[in-house]
């Protein structure tokens, strides 16, 4: 990320939420310290879903999901930060009494306003919008239903890093959090490559309601060459799914060699084959 982008605090928050009251809640705008001009940002709410198995953001599109959107009002929507300072945009949410019970998703956007720019000579370079992400549970009936359809460990890769995938499903009426453990080992000498100090092989993904998500994880700083344990395990809806493999690191480099070779010594055992038949019939003859 460029060092002149602003950025926002938190990137979600999460809110239980009970029709007929009133909550707080607030975000952080931040203009960087190497930055060189104030930022005129503009804030605004907007629906938030997912669409497709990959999780694109839908900032655009209403559901029964993203009626929250509505509920939300924004303290100071627009306004400037210095560099190296910093700016709490407040907000509070009002549940309607008749607010339907489940999850309810809405984003607060911020980007660059773009009429205070022009009126009062504040430049903002790289301008682009980030968001923040609401996640709403409205007391009531939540409906938690959904499974782990795929855990897959590859058996061979290529050249590393190694890529683990998952789909879930979650046909519930609230979004759901899933836990996954990854643990790697050398095969061959018991080296323990995942967890370590740094990364502890573990990291959360939230399973929006009606959605299938598939989730992918690449596994890296493994041998070029070898043979690798890898388990991955799934905490999901109360149920844990687990799949381990020996994973076989193989380069295509590896494998040319490894033909040639075969080839080679193919060709020697030909060749001894043949001079043993030629100097047999010369002897016989």
């Amino acid at each position: 990320m460029d060092s002149n982008m602003f950025t926002i605090l938190p990137m979600s928050q999460r809110f239980s939420l009970k029709p007929g009251e009133t909550y707080e809640g607030s975000i952080t705008v931040v203009n960087p310290v190497d930055a060189t001009e104030d930022f005129a940002y503009k804030a605004s709410i907007v629906p938030y879903g997912v669409s497709g198995e990959d999780y694109q953001a839908d900032l655009v599109t209403d559901s029964d999901h993203t009626m929250v959107a509505k509920w939300i009002k924004l303290e100071e929507p627009t306004g400037k930060v210095k560099p190296n300072e910093s700016k709490k945009i407040n907000f509070t949410i009002t549940v309607p009494e008749n607010a339907p019970a489940g999850g309810q998703y809405a984003a607060i956007t911020v980007t660059s306003d773009n009429d205070a720019k022009d009126g009062d000579g504040v430049t903002v370079q790289n301008v682009f919008e980030i968001a923040s992400i609401i996640y709403g549970t409205v007391a009531g009936e939540t409906k938690h239903e959904g499974k782990v359809e795929e855990n897959n460990v590859p058996g061979f890769v290529v050249n590393p890093p190694v890529k683990l995938t998952a789909k879930l499903t979650n046909s519930g009426n609230v979004h759901a959090d899933a836990t996954f453990v990854i643990t790697v080992s050398d095969f061959f000498t018991g080296h323990v490559i995942l967890p370590t100090e740094e990364n502890d092989g573990e990291y959360n993904e939230i399973i929006m309601p009606d959605t299938t998500r598939v989730v992918e994880r690449e596994i890296n700083n493994l041998p070029a060459l070898g043979v690798v344990k890898v388990n991955q395990t799934i905490y999901y809806n109360g149920e844990m799914s687990t799949v381990e493999k020996n994973v076989i690191i193989c380069p295509i480099w590896f494998m040319i060699l490894v033909a040639v070779t075969l080839c080679a010594i193919i060709g020697v055992i030909v060749h001894i084959v043949k001079k043993h038949r030629k100097n047999k019939k010369q002897i016989d003859a």
